[in-house]
């Protein structure tokens, strides 16, 4: 160990004696009260000491004022170099710095707000190749910018067999949009997985509610079947009583409102009354004639003992 690395691992005593300085330094750059009290020195060199102070402002926990000061050689008068706020070891810190492309959550993308795709996400593959087309992902030089949009101008304004001239180039694209695939890219298998891994952890056989439900979706009349690869696994919910209704569910989830997980119970039927109070029975205002115990018929007999 050389004589300089020792000197330069003491601290100057002028300069470590000058904390006044280093403390009228720090008042001057901070707000007035910010700053606390000394809490240390570290030698930086040959005469060159930092001097730091306690951060007494809120939002700024265990940052420190660091004020460095230094003298000529034979020098008697100490000097100041800088003074600066510096992050302590348990300082309160903003998270290390990402991209937007990998701080995008799902959930983030909002009315109006675009998202561009790299030319290589993992998550797509081309939708038609040929040899006559160049790769979806690869570099189009302008020269040949230039001539696909004229075939495109050319090709796509109606349909080939209506042109006069078969095109030489640009008919894998013409033959892919008649099909209905005029799509660049289309999902990898990396895709495809990663999105299924999604969804399955969202609407899945391990949820809380597919582990209550008395029955899975692969059984449920409201499941509407998708089309594709996916089709095998998933399904859409149509049941608006359900908490997946318009969501992509996989076969093996459930929940309550399954389609044949209860009947609805026929409303009961009551049993015939004993004594029939519904049914109304005629009165008569008037008695009939024959209703009483004297015949109608005259009888002189009775009229002469005052019968009427």
């Amino acid at each position: 160990m050389s004589a300089a690395t020792t000197r330069s691992r003491t601290p100057d005593r002028l300069c470590a004696e000058a904390v006044d300085l280093a403390r009228a330094a720090a008042e001057e750059v901070a707000w007035p009260g910010v700053v606390g009290e000394h809490v240390g020195a570290v030698s930086e060199g040959d005469r060159v000491v930092t001097h730091f102070f306690g951060c007494e402002e809120l939002g700024y926990r265990g940052w420190r004022w660091a004020v460095t000061v230094t003298r000529a050689s034979r020098a008697k008068v100490v000097t100041l170099d800088e003074a600066v706020l510096l992050p302590g070891p348990d300082a309160l810190l903003a998270p290390e710095w990402l991209p937007w492309s990998e701080r995008l959550r799902p959930g983030d993308l909002g009315p109006g707000d675009l998202l561009p795709t790299e030319a290589d996400d993992p998550r797509l593959e081309p939708g038609y190749t040929g040899a006559d087309e160049p790769p979806p992902n690869s570099a189009v030089s302008a020269e040949m910018a230039e001539l696909a949009e004229a075939e495109d101008a050319e090709v796509t304004a109606e349909a080939p067999a209506n042109l006069q001239v078969t095109p030489s180039r640009g008919s894998i694209a013409a033959v892919a949009e008649e099909l209905g695939m005029r799509r660049a890219r289309v999902l990898s298998r990396y895709g495809l997985r990663a999105a299924a891994d999604r969804w399955d952890e969202a609407f899945g056989a391990k949820t809380p509610m597919a582990q209550a439900a008395p029955a899975t979706c692969v059984s449920c009349g409201f499941l509407a079947p998708v089309g594709g690869s996916l089709g095998q696994a998933f399904g859409v919910c149509a049941n608006e009583f359900s908490p997946a209704d318009g969501r992509l569910v996989s076969l093996a989830y459930g929940c309550g409102a399954h389609s044949e997980a209860a009947v609805m119970p026929k409303p009961p039927r009551p049993a015939p009354p004993v004594v029939d109070e519904t049914t109304v029975e005629p009165f008569p205002l008037r008695p009939a004639p024959d209703s009483g115990s004297v015949p109608d018929t005259a009888d002189e007999s009775g009229a002469e003992l005052g019968h009427s």
